[in-house]
């Protein structure tokens, strides 16, 4: 307890004397969140984690500790370390691709899922909108895919569905949405989402080492936790995204923490990465402006989380502005726009039974990063309700 005491002094003191103390500034800021990564190590949550942040300017400041295993001698976690980003393939890649062809005049928001999914015709979802894919309130479930035609098999389930709920009804977080959205991009633009991904999002925005189907000895690659508990290193942890190929629209994208950082300052530049404008900036404002569901309390951006059950990385200092996602693998990402800034989590997560701890990890994080890179005056507030386990 004593050390927390003193990190928050640290904190403080370093804010009231900035224009003299840089220094002691950048200790505190790399003690502070190692810390935190380092009593998650301790407890078992995780192997290791690499922690970014930056502004619409590039990145401010990184952080790696721990290791790909949890073994003294495993090699050490990096910026270049790929991870399988589970979830955020949604907002990295599916999301972006579905507003790409948006802004291509090749969709339309308001699209019948029947247009692009002659399987749905005559059935009781073939009214079903692209809007209500990309922000969960399409009224499907998940369902188990088979081995055998995976794909075929999911929209049979889909189309029997008969769970009584309406499109447009309510938010129901579900991965069968990215997953139509996924191939509705292959049928828009007769390009597997990976090969989409890669011209129009990827190589514009500098993203090099983000890939679907990661090959061996790529990288340095962080493994995920498989149904014997074993690590496993380079295949998606996702079992639905496996027996799609590896490429599916709501997971199966790797990526590391340097092209994490390139992505959340071409959001934040609206659209424009390093002079190559990705999108225009109304389709960056449009993708991530609010959209309300179960009488106001849940609101998404297209694929984005803004406020929901699931925004724990959202902290306690982010505005209403702001937007991101998480990864079952254990990596999140948020970003503001007021305040021009993004935190990038990217873990090796061990322990996924105790949920609570390990958002609070998330939560935590958040909310020291923007304590420390945006108002001194949230300083002096940290130090008296965070929460360092």
């Amino acid at each position: 307890m004593s050390r927390i005491i003193v990190l928050a002094a640290l904190l403080i003191s370093c804010f009231a004397t900035l224009s003299a103390a840089d220094d002691l500034l950048d200790a505190g800021r790399a003690m502070s969140i190692d810390i935190m990564l380092e009593n998650a190590i301790r407890r078992g949550l995780i192997s290791g984690g690499v922690v970014t942040v930056g502004n619409r300017h590039g990145q401010l400041y990184s952080t790696a500790q721990g290791r790909l295993y949890p073994d003294p001698t495993a090699p050490l976690l990096t910026e270049r370390t790929l991870f399988d980003t589970a979830s955020l393939t949604k907002v990295l890649a599916t999301a972006p691709a579905v507003m790409k062809l948006l802004e291509q005049g090749r969709i339309t928001l308001l699209d019948p899922l029947s247009r692009w999914f002659p399987e749905f015709e005559g059935t009781d979802r073939e009214e079903i909108t692209i809007l209500n894919l990309l922000t969960h309130t399409s009224g499907l479930d998940d369902v188990e895919i088979t081995i055998d035609d995976p794909l075929r098999g999911l929209i049979e389930k889909a189309m029997l569905q008969n769970n009584g709920t309406l499109p447009g009804n309510r938010f129901r977080y579900a991965d069968i949405n990215f997953i139509l959205l996924g191939e509705l991009v292959k049928r828009v633009s007769t390009l597997t989402l990976d090969k989409y991904c890669t011209e129009y999002i990827f190589a514009p925005s500098g993203m090099a080492e983000t890939t679907f189907l990661p090959q061996p000895g790529f990288n340095l690659i962080a493994p995920t936790t498989s149904l014997n508990n074993s690590l496993k290193a380079g295949v998606v942890q996702d079992m639905n995204a496996r027996r799609l190929g590896g490429v599916a629209g709501h997971a199966g994208l790797f990526s590391t923490a340097s092209d994490l950082n390139r992505f959340a300052t071409m959001i934040l530049g609206l659209g424009t990465y390093n002079g190559v404008q990705v999108f225009k900036e109304r389709v960056i404002t449009q993708m991530t402006s609010p959209y309300f569901s179960n009488k106001g309390r849940v609101i998404r951006g297209l694929g984005w989380d803004i406020n929901s059950p699931f925004s724990s990385p959202r902290g306690s200092y982010f505005s209403d502005m702001s937007f991101g996602h998480t990864g079952y693998s254990g990596s999140s990402i948020w970003i503001d726009p007021e305040q021009d800034l993004y935190v990038i989590l990217l873990t090796v997560r061990l322990d996924y039974t105790n949920v609570r701890q390990f958002n609070q990890l998330r939560s935590d994080i958040s909310s020291l990063a923007v304590s420390v890179f945006s108002t001194p005056r949230i300083a002096v507030e940290i130090s008296s309700d965070m929460k360092i386990p």
